[in-house]
């Protein structure tokens, strides 16, 4: 049965999951490493591209209202203008296109690698597209700043979230539970 508060629920319990994940943050000069792409990797891989785009959109929406629910207990539009905003940004055109291959090519361990792969480089070159253009960096420097740190912990966090998204969504698959989704 599909009900549209069941899928309310479970897009506001993602949305939850990436605000907590958020506040596990390692500090860098310009750009903390976060939990919030692990986070949105195991969301969309467990929830798919339109609930999980969904809560990567609610999440990203109480941030812009001024929730502290991005890293480090911040919110606000000033957030999403400054120099993270760019990530935060590319977080729901990662979502989406993340969904979007899995939805073509199947949800297993392979296909959820490459996908979160490929959701890390979006969210990589929205954040330093953008932190080149706020911090007005030259592209050596937003480079350096905004994704040569994250590529080797983005792998980790990209297989991670296949991993346990798609051992996760077996489960719920198995009790007969995101078959409910509207």
């Amino acid at each position: 049965m599909k009900t549209k508060t069941y899928s309310y629920v479970v897009t506001a319990f993602g949305a939850a999951i990436i605000a907590v994940l958020a506040q596990m943050t390692i500090p860098l000069p310009l750009i903390p490493i976060t939990g919030q792409t692990l986070a949105i990797g195991l969301i969309v891989t467990i929830l798919g591209k339109k609930n999980g785009t969904l809560a990567v959109l609610l999440y990203i929406l109480l941030g812009a209202i001024g929730l502290p629910v991005f890293s480090g207990f911040s919110g606000g539009l000033a957030v999403i203008v400054g120099p993270t905003g760019g990530y935060i940004i590319g977080f729901l055109v990662q979502a989406y296109l993340m969904g979007l291959y899995m939805d073509k090519f199947g949800v297993n361990y392979t296909h959820s690698i490459i996908a979160n792969l490929i959701g890390m480089v979006i969210t990589l070159t929205f954040g330093t597209t953008w932190l080149k253009i706020v911090g007005d960096l030259s592209w050596t420097a937003a480079f350096m700043g905004g994704v040569y740190p994250f590529i080797i912990v983005g792998i980790i966090k990209a297989v991670a979230a296949a991993w346990i998204g798609v051992i996760v969504r077996n489960r719920l698959e198995s009790a007969q539970l995101l078959n409910q989704l509207a």
